[in-house]
């Protein structure tokens, strides 16, 4: 199995920073892109994505956070992180990771998801 292990979330003001960890664990033989993604408590709508970065550091972001929030992974230890400064109270959300994962060489990629950290930004 793959298990995703988030940590960082919590309450701020507004303009504050957080740090988001991710660290993947399991039968991993390779990974793909990995990324952040948010959700409002009791939205059953798709998750927005928020950043993502590829293996070899190519990153992607919502333009809302573009300037603010910094994604980047260390492959050795299977990680991915996400900086988030001069937060605003419109980034208060349940922040889920997500990572492709090859378990088996020769295996389709497949997504997995972390248990969701909350951050609140109060104003």
């Amino acid at each position: 199995q793959v298990q995703l292990v988030e940590s960082g979330g919590g309450l701020v003001q507004a303009g504050g920073s957080l740090r988001l960890s991710c660290a993947a664990s399991g039968n991993i033989v390779s990974i793909n892109a990995m990324g952040w993604y948010r959700q409002a408590p009791g939205n059953q709508r798709q998750r927005q994505l928020v950043a993502t970065i590829t293996s070899s550091g190519n990153t992607n972001y919502l333009d809302s956070v573009k300037g603010r929030f910094i994604i980047s992974r260390d492959n050795a230890k299977n990680t991915v992180y996400l900086q988030m400064n001069s937060l605003k109270p419109e980034d208060s959300f349940v922040y889920y990771c997500n990572a492709e994962v090859k378990r088996v060489w020769g295996s389709p990629w497949a997504n997995y998801w972390g248990q969701g950290t909350q951050v609140t930004v109060s104003s």
